[in-house]
């Protein structure tokens, strides 16, 4: 089972990407491969030009998206991770799910309208916040963003949810005991999502399946 982790945050060192080291060391110890796709990193241009604009008359997808989709087309499990920004994803995730899971990867067209074409493949989210879990939850911005992004995401391209790992209260002095409970609670999630991982939960993790992905340090 290959997993594309899709990273979504401009500093290297936050928890967001720590948290994206979680998740690949914890499949890595289940034997499964990981492809990353750090947005920042690459660059991505998440501005959707009138050019990828289904039906218009000088319809092309650019080099940008024809080289992700590639690098995604094998892939079982699609992993967005990302902060919560006004209580949304990033705009850098949101152009990229608007461009390359677009008409021609994660939809088709079809009698009366369009057709999913990621059937029988999975998507999963790691997200967090600085307002803490309560506050999130009451005010049904954690259910807001699994309902319009995770949902929907999953329904037009015909994905399976996996589920949705969030933490709250991530704040730039958040405490090493919590943060390595945060990382170990993914670390805990990715188990109960994909199968159980000897140790999960109970040991530091070292980032030694992550491919340079920062496990500890780590801030929002």
């Amino acid at each position: 089972m290959k997993h594309a982790i899709i990273i979504a945050h401009p500093n290297p060192k936050s928890f967001t990407h720590a948290s994206a080291g979680a998740y690949a060391d914890a499949v890595g110890l289940l034997g499964h491969p990981v492809v990353v796709r750090d947005l920042y990193a690459l660059d991505f241009d998440p501005r959707l030009p009138a050019s990828e604009l289904p039906g218009a008359p000088d319809y092309e997808v650019r080099a940008d998206v024809v080289a992700e989709r590639a690098i995604l087309s094998g892939v079982d499990v699609f992993v967005l991770v990302y902060p919560f920004w006004f209580n949304a994803p990033p705009a850098i995730l949101k152009g990229y799910i608007d461009r390359v899971f677009g008409m021609g990867f994660g939809y088709r067209p079809a009698f009366g309208g369009t057709e999913p074409s990621l059937s029988g493949r999975r998507l999963a989210s790691l997200t967090s916040s600085g307002a803490p879990d309560r506050w999130v939850r009451q005010t049904g911005a954690l259910t807001a963003v699994k309902d319009h992004f995770d949902a929907h995401v999953a329904a037009v391209c015909g994905l399976s949810v996996v589920g949705h790992f969030h933490a709250g209260g991530i704040v730039s002095n958040i405490t090493d005991e919590a943060f390595k409970d945060a990382m170990s609670d993914v670390f805990i999630q990715v188990s109960d999502w994909f199968g159980h991982i000897p140790g999960a939960g109970t040991s530091p993790l070292s980032g030694s399946q992550s491919g340079g992905l920062p496990l500890a340090g780590a801030r929002p």
